[in-house]
């Protein structure tokens, strides 16, 4: 009897020894999976935050550099514009000498009157020559030339009708008055409706003597 209760005793004690160090080691691996659960989440939220501060770092350069674009182009366009207006040299010097314009060409609007516009208050021969010619332009003022120069691309020949874009007379009329997009011709708002007319119809005669030319 003695010796089947000893053998009870230690059995009951090697099961609670047991379970007392089973449960203290679920107990340790419950708790580290907790710890690194909570450093996991703590590293995604800094993550996160991180992102998110460098996002609002970049969105801010951007709109930076995007203000900053705008304030030169405005500024190189106001300078031009006012070099134009300073530095416009007589209407009748500009074109002296040019051929008076057969009468035929007053159809759609009056051609020397346009002739007058475009060598004069519309400034188009600053960059498209003195009567579309490009080898003839102007003297201008150094600034105001360098700027031509660097136009990227260059002004189109209007004598030469292959190589232009704008086919319709109402595309020329929205590029005179509203600018044309990825060249450096500006808005024209000053040209009045019937001088708009009559440069549309020289511009017609110029391309008419340029499609006429022998090669």
């Amino acid at each position: 009897m003695l010796r089947t209760a000893l053998i009870s005793w230690l059995i009951w004690s090697v099961l609670c020894i047991w379970s007392f160090w089973y449960i203290w080691f679920i107990r340790l691996v419950w708790c580290n999976q907790i710890n690194k659960t909570n450093q996991t989440n703590r590293l995604n939220e800094k993550a996160q935050t991180d992102q998110t501060n460098q996002t609002d770092q970049t969105d801010q350069i951007d709109q930076m550099n995007k203000t900053g674009w705008l304030k030169v182009f405005g500024i190189l366009l106001v300078a031009l514009t006012a070099s134009q207006l300073i530095h416009m040299p007589p209407m009748n010097e500009a074109w002296a000498g040019s051929p008076t314009l057969p009468k035929s060409a007053k159809a759609a609007g009056d051609a020397e009157r346009g002739r007058a516009v475009f060598n004069g208050k519309g400034v188009c021969y600053y960059c498209h020559g003195i009567d579309g010619n490009k080898d003839q332009r102007p003297q201008l003022a150094a600034d105001t030339a360098a700027l031509i120069a660097q136009l990227n691309p260059q002004p189109t020949d209007l004598r030469n009708p292959k190589v232009l874009y704008l086919k319709s007379d109402k595309q020329r009329a929205r590029a005179i008055r509203e600018g044309h997009p990825g060249t450096g011709m500006f808005p024209d708002t000053r040209m009045t409706d019937q001088e708009l007319t009559d440069t549309l119809a020289y511009l017609a005669l110029l391309r008419h003597e340029g499609s006429s030319k022998k090669p």
